[in-house]
């Protein structure tokens, strides 16, 4: 059965002698307009040009019709965008907002690459590639400060890729509850430093000490005197990366997942949380410190407790450190889930 599409007028109130006309003739238009402030950030930064400089490209330039910089223009804004398909780009292609996001003039007759012109851009990004990419975004952030700061504190954390279809190296993750990557990012503040594609079946600290390490190495090649900080959740509370720390004067904060000894160790301040909350109806956190050593690790490190007691019950949460003494940690462990 087909479906029968009947067009019927539309009626405009009187505007008296006014004549009111209306049509779907819109011509060029489109409904990214906003990434316009992406192309001006690029610009600023020349984040797209810096990662096609490291990316491999044996084309002939008298044969090229698409740089390598606005290809990459046009896939990264698309996906910022939320066009993360490459099919995507066969419309994308002659949108003309697109094509001045690209630093390209608005010009029906000259679109943008096609889905497999991408595909080809993509598949050239070999392993030594992705390695200089890597680097671009450490070098980003760098460049992104005038003058050598104090203190940095880099943030550590893993999370789900939902995938789709029998894709390599899927991976069923029951806390997801879904088939995923488990990329691994680093961030400092708002600015990324690090995206590591993995699979999902590993441990979610796996491979974060040798970034670490390249992390540190460069960031004190270009900021001797910074002081460095490492915050995480409990998923990155390893001893072996905490040594490297000890070792390295790197400083932490980890989360620690809570155990029979950890709340017995916190009893002097978890009781007082919840006798306050009973003589006052006031939920509380008081925070301490004490000494611990879980069996696997090569020694007795520094336990921060944060007691709190709510209506709900207990809600104690612990991070092990290195910092001194005296370091203000209480808008630290905010940030952190154990």
């Amino acid at each position: 059965m087909q479906t029968e599409c009947i067009t019927s007028s539309m009626t405009f109130a009187s505007m008296k002698s006014q004549k009111v006309q209306a049509d779907f003739d819109g011509g060029a238009i489109t409904s990214d307009a906003g990434a316009l402030l992406l192309r001006e950030v690029d610009r600023r930064i020349g984040l797209t040009q810096a990662l096609a400089d490291v990316i491999p490209d044996p084309r002939h330039p008298a044969l090229t019709l698409h740089a390598q910089q606005t290809m990459l223009a046009q896939r990264i804004i698309g996906i910022a965008c939320g066009y993360e398909d490459l099919n995507d780009h066969q419309t994308l292609r002659n949108d003309p907002c697109f094509q001045i996001l690209c630093d390209q003039p608005a010009d029906p007759e000259r679109p943008l690459a096609s889905p497999p012109t991408l595909w080809r851009l993509e598949d050239r990004a070999n392993k030594k590639a992705l390695a200089k990419m890597a680097a671009v975004f450490v070098e980003t952030f760098i460049a992104s400060y005038a003058t050598a700061p104090e203190m940095i504190i880099l943030d550590f954390d893993a999370t789900d890729l939902p995938l789709h279809g029998d894709q390599e190296r899927r991976f069923f993750h029951g806390y997801y509850d879904s088939f995923c990557f488990l990329p691994l990012y680093v961030f400092c503040g708002d600015q990324l430093l690090v995206p590591y594609l993995r699979s999902s079946r590993i441990d979610a600290a796996r491979n974060s000490r040798a970034l670490l390490k390249l992390l540190v190495r460069r960031l004190r090649r270009a900021w001797p005197k910074v002081k460095i900080i490492v915050r995480a959740d409990s998923g990155f509370c390893r001893w072996k990366f905490m040594k490297w720390c000890d070792a390295n004067g790197v400083y932490y904060l980890l989360g620690l997942a809570q155990n029979p000894m950890l709340l017995k160790k916190a009893l002097p301040w978890t009781v007082p949380a919840e006798w306050h909350l009973k003589r006052t109806n006031q939920k509380v956190r008081i925070f301490g410190s004490f000494g611990y050593g879980a069996q696997t690790w090569d020694r007795e490190r520094r336990v921060i407790v944060k007691a709190e007691h709510t209506d709900k019950g207990p809600n104690p949460r612990f991070l092990v450190t290195n910092l001194p003494g005296g370091f203000p940690l209480q808008s630290l462990f905010r940030q952190i889930v154990a």
